[in-house]
């Protein structure tokens, strides 16, 4: 691997898989959706460990947090059946609009988005797809400034538990329960998403996979790994206060 070449965050390795904290604007994998883009982290973790490597699931490009990768096809089955099985136990953090609830379940069904390059061949008349979301408000804060129409401005710092793996679900959920992600330029608003991008210093989509738990023979039972949410992100939840309700408070590497 050549010394200036970017190396990925390894959060765990061994003979089977290895899972890394993918930083948010990264794609997985190449895609006819951005063919521009020419970092994916599926090529940059092959160069970085120097094997081949399997994606057993995804994150959006946006999105930061665990993304697990096999190394061997016998791995990447089971790792992949587990997912579809609904057997593994994610966790995310989210900034959202508004003062969420301070806990509940988005059970709101899901058309399948389909891109107009990537699926053009794809079967359009799917019906809505069962979603389930849970979540949980962690914190909450009135910031004293009039980004929208309100002299003051409201978010909420939220963790969220999908129990199936939609696409955009947790984006979309959020958005229908009227607090959007921070962030999100497709189902937030840009008058926030500016303000956190220009006043606040954080310009990402304000959403990480901070939690995973799955089912490992390496160690004995279940594999619960964490990963932090990323510089900017955690620069927020400090200029926010709410660097103790996210867990994150010592501000240094995690077990």
């Amino acid at each position: 691997m050549h010394p200036d070449a970017e190396r990925l965050e390894i959060i765990y390795r061994d003979s089977d898989l290895v899972v890394i904290n993918k930083p948010p604007g990264l794609l997985v994998h190449r895609s006819k959706i951005d063919r521009q883009e020419t970092r994916f982290a599926l090529q940059l973790l092959r160069d970085q460990i120097g094997q081949h490597v399997f994606p057993v699931h995804r994150l959006d490009k946006p999105t930061s947090g665990l993304l697990v990768f096999a190394l061997n096809p016998e791995m990447a089955k089971r790792l992949a059946d587990q997912f579809a099985r609904r057997e593994v136990s994610k966790q995310y953090l989210a900034v959202v609009r508004g003062y969420a609830p301070g806990h509940g379940t988005i059970d709101h069904a899901l058309t399948e988005k389909r891109d107009p390059i990537a699926d053009k061949r794809a079967n359009t008349s799917k019906a809505p797809q069962e979603a389930l979301t849970h979540y949980r408000r962690l914190a909450q804060i009135e910031w004293p400034v009039a980004v929208d129409r309100y002299p003051q401005a409201r978010y909420s710092l939220v963790e969220l538990r999908p129990h199936t793996g939609r696409k955009h679900q947790l984006r979309r959920h959020m958005k229908h329960i009227g607090h959007p992600i921070i962030g999100d330029a497709n189902h937030g608003k840009g008058v926030h998403n500016r303000f956190f991008a220009e006043t606040l210093n954080c310009p990402r989509l304000l959403l990480a996979c901070t939690g995973l738990s799955f089912d490992h023979r390496a160690s004995g039972g279940s594999l619960s790994l964490r990963a932090r949410p990323g510089v900017a992100f955690e620069g927020l939840l400090a200029t926010f206060g709410w660097l103790k309700e996210s867990g994150f408070n010592d501000g240094g590497a995690l077990p």
